[in-house]
């Protein structure tokens, strides 16, 4: 009773609760007392009885939808989707069932209602399964149809909620809608009904829309997109008859989505094909030359964007279709006259639309390289010439605009910088394909011309905004940038005659020039990575020029010494500050190899200048990928005999001679190969005395020509060079050596020996995977070969554990020393303070100091001689400080010890004298 009381007042309270509405609104959403079940009006659709009363049917599927306006119930979207599908299958032929689609695709396009949290997750299939059911939908021939259906899915993404909900149920979440969308295959559906929306323009427009709506936000979307070749079927459609005009932008939408979200390999395969490559073709002539606005021109060059990725696939249509050949007229314009019928006619504006599409066909321009078969086209269209006067240094204003051909606009100063530093980027990689255009086209003279423009002293203040101006701001910079590297490009192929040519025009004298001229600048050039880059390319292109022709080493000359010793005595804390200090010494050094050796003039005044001390200074710092160029550079310096006293002579910072640095690196070349060796650096296998752990044994035999491990061991590390290094300098004799170097010192000596056994161990290896038996002889010489190998790596390590040996006993004598010095050194401080303890004692106790004077008195007495008889003859004897010389009666000189106070007595000193002997160490007993 209780009970019922309270809902009695509750019932009038609970309108309060909801927003006030209208009596209209209220009879809209009010549940009638019997219940619409959703399953009986499937029943009343496909009953037998009820299957063909059309009138029944619209009118309960009204008033279901009506009590559904403000949304569909998760746990009845499946029956709603059967419903559905009825309808669709017979509005074919009762259309009637149209405006029923219409509504509840209407319906659908609002938030799905839920009664409790976990309905999202426990009706997650139901709901793909609908939204699947409605992208079925477009099999219905109803531009109304199709219109609502695209409609509702894009009302998926604006996140509008109900006004008015059912007591009890809640819209799910914003996002609960895109996630099922993504399961479901309604992206995949759209796609393919592209192919029948040809007479229905308006239809394609929207579905295009949409298809750019569920692009834009999803990568599930694109993927299922690009299984059913979405990017082909819009780039198909994307010229057809469109009055709104927007299909071709809507396309150009829908595919840069799927290049930024989904797979891009598999869009421009898509796209690469004949007939996508012509509409592709036929949509950018037709913005080309007949569009005007700035909405025009940027979807030309949107086009042209990706015309550029699908020229980087291999075997493109783009030359068979005729685009790439017309696009290449172009590239030239308008730097080159041309009478081709495409750009007759054709007017630039010189905005920044036209600039980025001169900058994009560049662009094109690298990437089409890479197809061989595209460089007819480039000679054909004159490529070269065209990418060398854009290149050319910027005269005045009037020079400007006649190289342009016209009078009228031309390109401003911050677009030419930046087409003229793109121009010489795209130089350096087209220009090695096209050696004979560039010859022709003189492009030796065209660089060395601008190299020195920007090496003059005239203001020129660069923009510096271009993705190619960087670090140009305010100078020539950015230019010499370029300039050099496309000079690198062309001289690393290594043509004679383009080499000559630069030589003949004075390209050393004018690189060094400039070299050092940089190098003269202010101190933050040398921090600037701009310039770092630039010092490395040129010395580069010196490299290139000068390595195999003794004539151009000695116009490198004294110059180019001074230059590349300035370079090699960079601090080492450089070397890893990451603006490219580390690049600009490796091309020192490979400069010094290329330019320097070879020349006994050169070499001379390098070996004058110290240059080897330097290059071992850089070998004693340099990380180990630098040391096998240094080593290089050094072992071909040693074939003049006047290197090898240098090395000789040198000593590092710690004291260490270069035969020891030499040793250290060559145990730091084990170490990393994992050779084997004990903790002294014996030779632990004999078998296997230099075997890296990276020449693993091969279960399969090795082709004719490709070499063996033991073989390409030779070049992968440095014990080669060190060893051959030695054979210059020699084994014996070598000074400033420790125990440890005298032990690897033996292994070196035996390197040629040691993989001369290697390689025929690898032969029998060979032989024994092939299954090849040698003959008795041959087998006996085999066995000989491998038992000389493992007899010379045992005496090599006896010889070792002798020199160990020898070391132990040398460090015990030097120990026993050391202990004997410390024990005559501990002995002689206990004398010296004995002797101080006897002296202070002395000097502050009278009593102490007449017991010493009468010990001394009586010592003394006791080492006088003893008088003598006197026999008749005396002779005077003469007194001497401390010792009296007798004559005796023999005739015969006898020198005698007397005290010191004897002497002085009879010298008539005074006897209170003070007595030397106090400060003497004299024991008191």
């Amino acid at each position: 009773m209780d009970s019922n009381k309270v809902m009695h007042r509750r019932r009038p309270e609970a309108p309060l609760m909801r927003p006030v509405t209208s009596t209209k609104d209220r009879k809209a959403y009010r549940i009638p007392t019997v219940c619409l079940e959703v399953n009986k009006v499937i029943s009343l659709l496909e009953g037998p009885l009820t299957a063909t009363l059309k009138e029944r049917h619209l009118f309960t599927l009204k008033k279901l939808l009506q009590r559904s306006q403000n949304g569909f119930i998760l746990k009845e979207l499946s029956a709603i989707g059967r419903i559905l599908n009825i309808c669709a299958e017979r509005a074919k032929a009762h259309p009637e069932y149209v405006s029923v689609l219409c509504d509840a695709l209407k319906i659908c396009g609002l938030p799905f209602l839920k009664e409790r949290a976990s309905d999202e997750i426990a009706y997650a299939y139901d709901v793909k399964e609908f939204l699947s059911v409605m992208g079925c939908l477009m099999r219905v021939p109803s531009v109304e149809v199709r219109h609502e259906l695209c409609s509702s899915l894009k009302s998926f993404y604006s996140h509008v909620a109900p006004r008015h909900l059912l007591d009890g149920f809640h819209p799910s979440n914003p996002g609960y809608r895109l996630q099922v969308l993504e399961q479901s295959c309604v992206a995949e559906t759209m796609v393919l009904s592209m192919a029948t929306l040809e007479d229905q323009p308006a239809v394609r427009l929207q579905v295009l829309h949409t298809l750019q709506m569920m692009t834009s936000t999803s990568d599930a979307n694109c993927a299922q997109i690009l299984r059913a070749r979405g990017a082909e079927t819009v780039c198909l459609t994307m010229n057809q008859a469109d009055p709104s005009g927007q299909a071709l932008f809507r396309s150009s939408e829908v595919l840069w989505n799927l290049l930024e979200r989904g797979c891009r390999e598999a869009v421009t395969r898509q796209l690469s094909t004949m007939q996508c490559i012509l509409a592709l073709k036929e949509a950018f002539l037709h913005q080309l030359l007949r569009g005007s606005r700035q909405y025009d021109l940027q979807l030309r060059n949107d086009l042209l964007v990706i015309t550029t990725l699908i020229a980087q696939i291999p075997k493109s249509h783009l030359i068979e279709s005729l685009f790439a050949k017309q696009l290449v007229v172009f590239v030239t314009y308008p730097e080159l006259k041309s009478h081709n019928p495409l750009v007759r006619n054709l007017k630039l504006t010189y905005n920044n639309e036209d600039f980025e599409m001169k900058t994009l066909l560049l662009n094109w321009l690298v990437c089409m390289s890479k197809d061989l078969s595209a460089l007819q086209l480039f000679r054909e269209g004159r490529v070269m010439l065209a990418l060398l006067t854009l290149a050319k240094a910027p005269r005045n204003h009037a020079d400007g605009q006649s190289a342009r051909g016209g009078a009228g606009r031309h390109w401003s100063s911050g677009q030419q910088e930046a087409l003229q530093l793109q121009a010489l980027a795209t130089l350096a990689l087209v220009g090695p394909l096209l050696v004979e255009d560039y010859t022709s086209c003189q492009g030796n003279t065209c660089l060395l011309l601008l190299l020195e423009w920007c090496a003059g002293q005239d203001t020129y203040f660069g923009q510096g905004h271009s993705f190619h101006g960087a670090g140009g701001r305010g100078s020539k910079k950015a230019q010499m940038r370029y300039c050099v590297r496309a000079l690198r490009s062309m001289t690393a192929l290594e043509d004679e005659l383009l080499s000559q040519d630069l030589c003949d025009q004075g390209a050393i004298g004018q690189l060094l020039g400039v070299l050092m001229q940089m190098e003269d600048g202010t101190p933050e050039e040398d921090q600037d990575p701009v310039g770092l880059e630039i010092k490395s390319d040129i010395q580069l292109v010196l490299s290139a020029l000068c390595e195999t022709d003794l004539h151009r080493k000695e116009l490198f000359g004294a110059e180019g010494v001074e230059m590349a010793v300035h370079f090699l005595k960079m601090s080492p804390e450089k070397f890893h500050s990451g603006l490219g200090h580390n690049r600009l010494i490796l091309s020192t050094v490979d400069c010094v190899w290329s330019c320097i050796v070879g020349c006994y003039t050169t070499e001379d005044y390098f070996l004058a200048r110290e240059g080897v001390f330097l290059l071992l200074d850089l070998l004693s710092w340099s990380p180990r990928c630098m040391r096998g160029v240094v080593l290089a550079t050094l072992l071909d310096l040693c074939d003049n005999p006047k290197t090898l006293s240098h090395v000789m002579t040198w000593t590092g910072s710690a004291g260490r001679t270069a035969p020891a640095l030499l040793l250290l690196l060559w145990r730091e070349e084990e170490a990393e190969l994992g050779v084997g060796r004990d903790q002294h650096g014996r030779i632990s296998d004999p078998t296997r005395p230099l075997l890296s752990c990276y020449q693993a044994v091969s279960d399969t035999s090795f082709s004719a020509g490709q070499p063996s491990p033991a073989v390409l061991d030779l070049s992968e590390n440095l014990r080669a060079k060190v060893f051959s290094i030695f054979c210059k300098l020699g084994f014996h004799d070598l000074h400033g050596l420790s125990t440890a170097d005298h032990v690897t010192l033996s292994i070196v000596k035996r390197y040629l020996d040691f993989k001369v056994g290697e390689v025929w161990g690898e032969v029998i290896q060979e032989l024994a995977l092939d299954g090849v038996r040698p003959v008795r002889p041959d087998a006996a010489a085999l066995e000989a070969m491998r038992r000389i190998a493992e007899d010379t790596a045992s005496r090599v390590a006896e010889e070792q554990s002798a020199i160990l040996e020898h070391q132990e006993k040398d460090d015990l004598t030097q120990e026993e020393m050391v202990y004997t010095e410390i024990k005559s050194r501990q002995r002689q401080q206990e004398l010296n303070t004995e002797a101080w303890d006897q002296y202070v004692s002395r000097t502050s106790d009278y009593t102490v100091l007449q017991e010493v004077r009468s010990q001394r008195e009586t010592t003394m007495d006791l080492s006088r001689s003893k008088s003598k008889p006197d026999s008749g003859v005396r002779h005077p004897s003469e007194n001497f400080v401390g010792r009296v010389l007798n004559l005796d009666s023999a005739g015969e000189l006898t020198l005698e010890r007397v005290p010191l106070r004897g002497v002085a007595q009879q010298a008539g000193g005074p006897p209170g004298g003070r007595e030397p002997e106090y400060f003497s160490a004299v024991s008191v007993t």
